[in-house]
């Protein structure tokens, strides 16, 4: 059985597997053995599978990285890279951390077995290789991944669906801290907000968080949104819910908003149905300002902002200053939760 050494190939061959296994499982084998592996990759072929093959550690490491299989098979004991090591750190990146590992082993002392179950296997099988048995093994496993899957993918439309309304969103693992997920409008939020990028979240974040965490879990009340203020914009983030909890580690879902004057504008010329204009003088009437003031901001007179207002109390069915502004405030914080004047 020839390896592959060309690392466009590799990846290339990888992608090709990840597309033709749509409709059925990617399975990764790993084992420095020729003949184990011929055995294993016919029966798992013959039963529907779509088998890619590693025979060091280094090499299913970059299997796994390039085609994301469904499920491995490990063999514990390997020259260089062995199986533990290579378990430890598809586990620590969380791009593989989900795929289930099955350890192939031909040691069967009690030590070792939980070796393999600490560095992250789900299961394992001991040497010489029974077909029948590994088939059952990975149903078992399997079925339990498509589940998750199925769930991850469902929650990911989710989130990216609130990136087009100007809600991004990102997940932390708690407690130490890391974001494992986020939208690309909550890497930028990040970087721009605070000089970060994931895996490291904001110490802020991370301070609030702490803060807060304890008392939501006990309470189940969403703690105080934390605002981050810089220039005229402002960065508003909640704590939305808990996706995950698994040995001591909880995952959770943070969303993140940015306000600024001009967005804040627009909302209120489409939600209030006002002119542009309309809207920016609005907006400085419920930031206190006087028409005089109005006008230096819009480059315009006093008069010119008070038939601006006028106009305003008309389409809003009001008749004062103040009851406009509590129109305008009511729909704003409706729309954008957190604002604040």
């Amino acid at each position: 059985m020839s390896t592959d050494t060309d690392k466009p190939a590799t990846a290339s061959l990888a992608l090709s597997l990840r597309d033709s296994a749509d409709s059925s499982d990617l399975v990764l084998i790993v084992d420095d053995v020729p003949d184990n592996l011929a055995v294993l990759h016919d029966a798992l072929d013959e039963s529907g599978y779509t088998v890619l093959v590693a025979t060091n550690g280094e090499q299913a490491l970059a299997r796994a990285a390039q085609a994301r299989p469904d499920i491995v098979l490990l063999d514990a004991m390997m020259p260089g890279l062995d199986g533990f090591e290579v378990a430890r750190r598809l586990k620590a990146d969380a791009a593989t951390a989900a795929i289930p590992i099955i350890f192939m082993t031909g040691l069967t002392e009690t030590e070792h077995l939980v070796a393999a179950l600490e560095a992250g296997g789900v299961d394992y099988v001991t040497k010489p290789i029974k077909p029948k048995e590994v088939l059952a093994r990975m149903n078992v496993h399997l079925q339990g991944a498509r589940a998750a899957r199925q769930q991850a993918r469902q929650a990911g439309q989710a989130r990216n669906a609130l990136d087009a309304f100007g809600y991004a969103s990102a997940t932390v693992r708690w407690p130490q801290g890391r974001i494992i997920w986020q939208t690309g409008l909550a890497r930028e939020l990040f970087q721009r907000y605070f000089g970060t990028q994931a895996p490291d979240a904001p110490q802020l974040v991370l301070d609030w968080l702490r803060r807060h965490l304890d008392d939501a879990v006990a309470r189940l009340v969403e703690p105080p949104p934390l605002q981050v203020m810089q220039g005229g914009s402002s960065l508003s983030i909640r704590l939305h819910q808990q996706t995950g909890h698994d040995d001591g580690h909880d995952e959770w879902l943070i969303i993140l908003r940015e306000t600024s004057d001009s967005s804040v504008i627009e909302t209120m010329s489409v939600a209030l149905k006002l002119t542009p204009r309309e809207a920016e003088v609005l907006y400085w009437v419920i930031k206190g300002k006087t028409n005089r003031d109005i006008g230096e901001i819009i480059g315009s007179s006093p008069a010119t902002a008070k038939k601006h207002l006028e106009r305003v109390y008309v389409k809003l069915g009001v008749e004062t200053r103040t009851a406009a502004a509590g129109v305008a405030l009511r729909k704003i914080r409706e729309l954008q939760p957190g604002f604040e004047i």
